[in-house]
């Protein structure tokens, strides 16, 4: 099985989120869900191999919540992190994770995965409203690295 990034960008909104509404499972254990999928008949238990990518996509996302929500949060006008559709928060903080600490991720590129990912998971209002603070954040890099 060989995955794209854009595969292991979804294996890891998969894994994020089943982390954000079982707090019993682990990270691993959440990884292993979202790469054996349900056409998968498993007869005995089977654990196959994380890609190191979405091994450092989802422990970035979790080791650096903090810090991304607080970028997200600069960019949310009359809203919360609360209010936004957990889907679309952990899309967002996929892709900022990328554009923060994945040095061979240009910014443009992690937006755009995170747009094709919303289309898939989400619907067109939520696709605007990731490309509504992605966007931004993408501008304020830009503008940042041209000072």
């Amino acid at each position: 099985m060989s995955l794209t990034r854009r595969d292991i960008r979804e294996k890891a909104l998969q894994s994020l989120f089943q982390l954000s509404v079982n707090e019993d499972l682990s990270k691993e254990e959440a990884m292993q869900q979202a790469l054996i999928s349900e056409n998968d008949l498993i007869d005995e238990v089977e654990t196959v191999l994380v890609p190191s990518y979405l091994d450092m996509l989802v422990s970035g996302v979790m080791e650096k919540q903090d810090e991304i929500d607080e970028k997200i949060k600069t960019h949310l006008e009359n809203w919360s992190l609360n209010r936004l559709a957990k889907t679309d928060l952990i899309i967002i903080r996929v892709a900022i994770f990328e554009m923060m600490y994945v040095s061979d991720v240009p910014d443009r590129v992690a937006l755009n995965e995170a747009l094709e990912i919303t289309k898939k998971y989400s619907d067109e209002k939520s696709r605007k409203f990731v490309n509504g603070v992605l966007a931004n954040i993408v501008n304020e890099n830009s503008e940042n690295e041209a000072e």
